[in-house]
């Protein structure tokens, strides 16, 4: 099987698996937004925020090693697995010494149990689905993030829209599926047999930490960029000029984000297979022309689903968000547009960022996220102080943009291959102008309104037929036979 097709096929698996599960997410959404006010949303975006940030510091980012270490024929996967779980039991054990410090954070208090258990819970979830994967096992893989995501929305269901127990309920939710996930890939995958004490090996435990400890600023960094924006829109309500700011506009742009997530679906989703394919094809021959010819298609492929969101940015977004019961979520589409390019830029970084993974260079994806980190910092002062949430979402998109800019060029320093700068530029100017207009509909006059969907069409139709080379080349790739 050539290496494009076990591509396709793993992604396939992977979506397959993912395709019903992010829908039930999209559901959550709704179950949120038409249960929790936004203040409390803000209040249940931040844990979740928090939990994310905590993670890989307790866990030294040690899944990111099972990964890739797993899937090194070299390295023996029991030692990998028994000292990845060592090193993430003596981090559980420092959480729960270090647990009252998070009463400092004042929308923790209350919740310092429930942020705990989420973190341990999920922490044990994401080293386990990682070595399942690392072990070539994606089906199962696949097939535990439908039962985890079903498990999570039957959860959230009992807690808060039958119980009302609010953001406790969504934090307890989350850690009941994560612990029961990770259980069932105990048991089904027999995880178990690959732990044994007898089997550690400090060297292996070295060799790892060496690489994951690098990444453990980086995801921190990453969290920032993400996680300073809702701050800064909480927290500088006595400072900004704009009256577009509190606890309401926090849990109005986190509504905001749920369009928007459905191209990190996507990325998720090719990325799972993507990252193994890199590791795998690490040292061949020509995997500068393989890098070439997935990134090409890659781009194109995302960037048509950019488009698309922005397309039809207003009835997603009241299909996703539920307004009846607080209808203050229903200008949450007006932000949409920018964070669906943000994260979009966001997922080319992922990309880039494989090849730090393949290579072992994980100290440039520190530095790299590094200035994505700071270029969010001092523009959501600047702008959240003038524009509210429209200058979150600016310094959002700025800052990913200047990420790619930098890893663009050193990654293609360590794995040469070509990229189409023009092509990148003008798809990005047509997201832009199917954007502008998005954010100021509906339009009063009819035929503005027929202008606004002819732009948008002829846009999209625009960028269809400028995409569509590399698709079909890839595609072309994909259904060789050999």
């Amino acid at each position: 099987m050539n290496k494009y097709k076990k591509l396709a096929l793993n992604t396939a698996v992977f979506a397959v698996g993912s395709f019903g599960s992010k829908i039930l997410l999209l559901l959550l959404t709704r179950l949120y937004t038409g249960n929790i006010n936004p203040g409390d949303n803000s209040t249940r975006s931040l844990l979740e925020q928090t939990a994310n940030f905590i993670i890989p510091i307790v866990t030294v980012s040690i899944a990111e090693a099972v990964i890739r270490y797993g899937l090194d024929r070299e390295y023996d996967k029991k030692e990998v697995f028994t000292s990845a779980c060592l090193v993430e039991l003596m981090g559980a054990a420092i959480l729960l010494l270090c647990s009252p410090l998070l009463n400092l954070l004042p929308y923790a208090r209350g919740y310092v149990i429930n942020l705990v258990l989420y973190i341990i819970a999920s922490s044990f979830r994401q080293l386990s689905s990682q070595f399942v994967r690392a072990r070539g096992m994606v089906k199962l893989f696949a097939l535990d993030g439908i039962l985890a995501t079903l498990s999570l929305f039957l959860f959230n269901m009992l807690f808060i829209a039958i119980l009302h127990l609010g953001v406790h309920g969504f934090m307890l939710a989350v850690f009941l599926s994560d612990l029961c996930s990770g259980v069932f890939l105990w048991i089904v995958a027999g995880l178990w047999r690959f732990f044994d004490l007898r089997s550690y090996n400090p060297d292996i435990t070295k060799v790892m930490l060496r690489f994951s400890i690098p990444m453990i600023p980086t995801a921190v960094l990453w969290i920032i960029t993400g996680f300073s924006d809702r701050l800064f829109v909480r927290y500088m309500d006595h400072l900004s000029v704009s009256p577009d700011v509190g606890d309401a506009a926090a849990g109005i742009y986190d509504a905001s984000s749920k369009v928007p997530n459905l191209i990190s679906m996507l990325s998720t989703i090719f990325f799972q297979a993507w990252n193994m394919s890199a590791i795998t094809e690490n040292n061949s021959k020509d995997r500068s022309t393989f890098y070439y010819r997935v990134f090409s298609a890659y781009q194109s492929i995302m960037f048509l689903g950019a488009a698309f969101l922005i397309a039809f940015v207003q009835p997603l977004s009241l299909i996703i968000v539920n307004t009846r019961v607080y209808p203050e979520y229903a200008r949450a589409y007006t932000f949409t547009p920018v964070l669906v390019i943000a994260v979009l830029m966001m997922s080319f970084n992922q990309f880039l960022s494989s090849i730090y993974t393949a290579t072992q260079k994980t100290t440039h994806s520190f530095w790299t996220a590094s200035i994505a980190a700071g270029v969010n910092i001092i523009l959501n002062i600047v702008l959240i102080w003038r524009w509210g949430v429209h200058g979150a979402v600016i310094a959002t998109f700025a800052s990913y943009f200047v990420c790619y800019l930098v890893r663009i060029v050193d990654t293609r320093r360590l794995i040469p291959f070509k990229v189409h700068h023009v092509r990148f530029a003008v798809n990005l100017a047509a997201l832009f102008g199917m954007a502008i207009p998005a954010i100021r509909q509906p339009l009063p006059e009819v035929p503005h309104g027929m202008m606004f969907y002819l732009a948008e069409g002829a846009l999209f139709f625009f960028m269809v037929v400028f995409n569509f080379t590399a698709i079909l080349q890839t595609l072309r790739r994909i259904l060789k036979r050999s």
